[in-house]
């Protein structure tokens, strides 16, 4: 059974909790050297739940003595590393309000966001990483005055060594989180909003705990569950996951710096539960079709005589029906003699919950998964309601392709044009100001509008239909302003009109509109006659290669997510008559997304 979920306590008073009923128990393991407990796995390194507490300490008073007070903010962009996790934990505790930067943010998207917070202090991941953060120190307009860096730190450009946060024992300064109250700030996190400005969504030490309380009441887990930490911490999913609910439930977090190496891990940890983001569901579905189709033929023919076992036995839960007991014995065998073996391959043996959000799944991959025995649990939220907010669940019902029903902690209903509306305890309370102050989004009567579109069926189960908000949410998982990436794009002048596309995806590709006032004198300054054929201009060599570089360009001012990986050039325009703007002139995406959805396709190759 998980512990008790105390909603009216903070952060660190569960960790404090944990350290002490948990001492010796693993928290915190990463590859390579350091102080602590051996892991059990060659390689790694351990810090237990005390060690954790008393580095912790540590870093409090290295923050306290390098000018971090109460109420500060404190960025931190590096990536899934031990230095990131425990400074998070750091600087809550020494009363500030820690916040983490994606790791490829794009340069003006770290300067936003250090002017916004106002902060005074950031730990950044190397030299490297430090560059695009060393301007805004001798900015005079800027409140950042100091930049620690973990790895390659150089004085003589004005940066502080992590090694120089540690060494005093705790103090005074841990002590600060004894002045916490359940209402004040635990993170602010950055997300890209519909103008692709980040907004800083403002999370309280109340707000976390109340969704961790209602997650922990759909989620079945065994004791000290380990965890693999490989999304960012920027990313809610990844926050709640890696930091708190571990704190909480005195789990084991394991460190992936590079998603690339999951499955590595996986192998390595074998871990009951798994939340993956739906590109990382399908690699592994691929990897194991890959493997199934290369068996010799008896083997094939068992695998698939026992995913028909698998199948029907979800078949069976889905419609909340009692398993026959023939039915529950042929498929305790498949996962024995079939599965078992099968999914070791990728270290997902001994899961009992799997997860997936941000993004949703496509079908097939989801029935793949339940006929190997692993129901893909959807669920569904964002940013601002703290992580999930409805969620399927075994033990409690599910529907496979829905998101699920709304959690405890929050209330859901649709407006008249579908958009979900969100109230309740694990919502959050608003955006920050720059000024520091918090600024409500909720209407009158506490809703917030998310933006997106559902509807629920006669069962209280959410189907997402639509984003409101356009945003572009890839395969990986990644918000994506397509305004932004749009609007980046027609800066070059020979751009008239872009449409960025890659919901669902892995990246993003682009449709771009010759500009019919500047395109012309560009092809005459250049001897290009096509004899007024704009489908010519369009295709002509020199034009495609100008256009090319142009989205090199734009990508190199936009962060890794949001770049752009292929397009294709058209000579159409678009407007109001032809119906991919609207009266106004904004762009009908869906329109665009229909009538050129093999131009589309077809950028990816399929």
């Amino acid at each position: 059974m998980p512990p008790t979920v105390p909603t009216d306590r903070t952060l660190p008073s569960l960790l404090a909790r944990t350290a002490a009923e948990h001492p010796e128990a693993p928290a915190l393991s990463w590859r390579g050297t350091g102080t602590g407990a051996p892991a059990g796995s060659p390689g790694w390194s351990t810090l237990t739940w005390s060690q954790v507490r008393d580095r912790v300490g540590e870093l409090t008073e290295g923050f306290a003595a390098h000018g971090v007070e109460p109420g500060d903010h404190v960025l931190l962009m590096m990536g899934n590393r031990p230095e990131h996790w425990l400074c998070d934990l750091a600087v809550v505790h020494a009363g500030a309000v820690p916040t983490s930067v994606y790791n490829t943010a794009a340069p003006e998207q770290v300067a936003h966001i250090v002017r916004h917070s106002r902060a005074r202090l950031a730990v950044v991941e190397s030299a490297a990483t430090a560059a695009a953060w060393e301007h805004l120190v001798a900015d005079p307009d800027t409140p950042l005055a100091t930049l620690v860096v973990v790895e390659g730190a150089d004085t003589g450009r004005g940066h502080t060594a992590y090694g120089d946060l540690l060494g005093a024992p705790a103090g005074a300064a841990f002590g600060r989180w004894r002045d916490l109250a359940p209402d004040d700030l635990l993170t602010v996190l950055y997300t890209s909003g519909t103008t692709g400005d980040p907004k800083g969504v403002a999370i309280t030490h109340s707000g976390m705990l109340a969704n961790a309380a209602a997650v922990d009441a759909v989620v079945d887990l065994p004791e000290f569950p380990d965890h693999i930490c490989y999304l960012p911490l920027a990313h809610i999913a990844e926050r709640v996951l890696g930091i708190y609910l571990p704190v909480l439930r005195a789990s084991h977090v394991w460190m992936c710096p590079d998603p690339g190496d999951v499955v590595g891990v996986l192998r390595a940890v074998r871990p009951p539960q798994f939340f993956g983001v739906p590109r990382v569901w399908e690699k592994l579905a691929s990897a194991l079709r890959a493997g199934i189709a290369r068996l010799p033929a008896e083997g094939r023919a068992a695998v698939e005589a026992a995913m028909a076992v698998a199948t029907e036995h979800a078949e069976v839960r889905e419609r909340g029906g009692r398993v026959p007991a023939e039915l529950q014995e042929r498929f305790d065998e498949a996962r024995a003699q079939v599965f078992r073996p099968l999914l070791a391959g990728v270290g997902l043996d001994r899961v009992a919950w799997a997860s997936s959000a941000s993004a949703p799944m496509p079908m097939d991959v989801v029935r793949f998964w339940a006929g190997l025995g692993i129901l893909v649990m959807d669920a569904w939220g964002l940013t601002e309601s703290v992580g999930v907010a409805t969620a399927n669940a075994p033990s409690s019902g599910f529907r496979l392709g829905s998101v699920g029903r709304p959690i405890d902690s929050v209330e859901l209903r649709l407006a008249d044009d579908g958009e979900i509306l969100l109230r309740g305890e694990s919502v959050f309370g608003g955006y920050l100001g720059p000024d520091g102050r918090i600024l409500p989004a909720a209407d009158a009567d506490g809703w917030f509008a998310t933006g997106d579109v559902g509807r629920l069926d006669e069962d209280g189960y959410l189907w997402i239909t639509d984003r409101k908000k356009e945003l572009i949410v890839t395969s990986n998982g990644k918000n994506i302003s397509p305004a932004l990436v749009e609007n980046t794009l027609k800066e070059h002048p020979l751009i008239g009109q872009a449409y960025a596309h890659g919901d669902r995806r892995p990246y993003l590709v682009a449709l771009l509109v010759l500009d019919r006032e500047t395109a012309p004198v560009w092809a005459e300054a250049r001897g290009i006659d096509t004899g007024g054929d704009w489908e010519a201009l369009a295709a002509h060599p020199e034009v495609a290669a100008e256009l090319g570089r142009a989205v090199e360009a734009a990508n190199r001012r936009l962060n890794r997510a949001e770049q752009v990986k292929a397009h294709r050039s058209l000579a159409e325009e678009w407007g109001p008559d032809t119906g991919e703007l609207t009266p106004s002139l904004k762009l009908r995406r869906r329109v665009v997304r229909e009538r050129y959805g093999d131009a589309l396709a077809a950028l990816y190759g399929d």
